[in-house]
């Protein structure tokens, strides 16, 4: 960070992406003050840590907010022990409950991550974690599909058929019954993953979908500042060497063209449930969405799903349900 030269004032602040509150209270008390100094946090700012429930103890939760940590994400994931156990999580559903009764006299905002479509797993089970969540009060609730990545052990265990994917169909009414579930709790359901209760959405990955710029820190870490995204080395080792030899961490970079910057804005605010105002599009980018994806606006809007009324364009119920197949269509020259 001292790379910097000078502090850099930050809006917002989110900690994590790797799991901060590993660290020992010594070490994470090092890192909060190197933070506080480097990016100090604007009035009325939002600061976010990710923090493993199993993790959050009275000190730490104190250690956080006495730093002027204002919210904090639990990778809960799910409340079913054999669930957690198949996705490889250190916790169980009392360490969330305990997690969760620590954080929220002490946040302004407590989020919630839970994951649906484990093998083996089917509507019922995914209801009842959807409850579990709800009984606990958070603020916030985001629900991610769970997805085989290459390079994971998932992805090796589902190669060699120890996991199987969940039918497509069950996927969907899970997600279905999650905007259901949770629109009726009172939840904003508010991008395609994300909930929450009013006033309370993540400030921070706003910027990410309105098409922000945003600075990062750390291996692996990404950031889109003056319209050049890169990303420092996912090595730890390699990243360290490299800082401490006095060279750039950075692994990755592109500078996209107007139009690709265009293409990239469209599809981050087609994620948002408020979609896209077209004027307003227009006069940010320079470019019309029509006149950028006409074809595959016009298709998906004739196959029902995306929706133009008046100058809002946005995902249909339907477009929820597939939207990642959208996007490359988009993106697409």
């Amino acid at each position: 960070m001292a790379t910097m030269g000078e502090p850099a004032p930050c809006d917002t602040l989110f900690l994590g992406g790797g799991t901060p509150t590993h660290l020992t209270l010594g070490q994470l008390t090092r890192l909060l003050a190197a933070v506080e100094r480097w990016f100090p946090l604007a009035h009325g700012g939002e600061w976010s840590v990710e923090a493993n429930p199993a993790d959050i103890t009275l000190s730490t939760a104190d250690l956080l907010a006495d730093y002027g940590v204002n919210r904090v994400s639990l990778g809960a994931q799910s409340f079913d022990a054999d669930k957690l156990s198949l996705l490889e999580r250190d916790h169980r559903a009392l360490d969330i409950r305990h997690a969760v009764e620590i954080c929220l006299p002490r946040f302004t905002s407590v989020s919630l991550d839970l994951i649906f479509g484990a093998p083996g797993e089917n509507l019922d089970a995914w209801k009842q974690d959807l409850q579990s969540a709800l009984e606990l009060a958070p603020q916030h609730i985001s629900t991610y599909g769970l997805t085989f990545e290459r390079g994971t052990t998932f992805w090796g265990r589902r190669l060699s058929g120890d996991l199987r994917s969940i039918e497509e169909d069950t996927e969907r009414a899970m997600y279905e019954t999650a905007i259901d579930t949770l629109t009726d709790a009172g939840f904003e359901h508010y991008e395609v993953s994300n909930f929450a209760r009013p006033g309370h959405r993540c400030r921070h990955n706003e910027v990410y979908w309105s098409g922000g710029r945003y600075w990062a820190v750390g291996p692996g870490a990404a950031r889109y500042v003056g319209n050049t995204r890169s990303s420092n080395h996912r090595s730890t080792f390699t990243y360290l060497r490299r800082i401490r030899s006095g060279q750039s961490p950075v692994a990755e970079s592109e500078t996209l063209a107007p139009e690709d910057q265009a293409r990239e804005k469209l599809v981050l605010g087609l994620r948002k449930m408020e979609g896209v105002l077209l004027a307003d599009f227009e006069r940010d980018t320079g470019f019309a969405p029509h006149d950028l994806a006409g074809g595959a606006i016009s298709r998906f809007i004739q196959w029902g799903l995306l929706a133009q009324q008046g100058d809002r364009l946005q995902l249909t119920r339907s477009g929820l349900m597939v939207s990642d197949s959208l996007w490359p269509e988009i993106l697409r020259r």
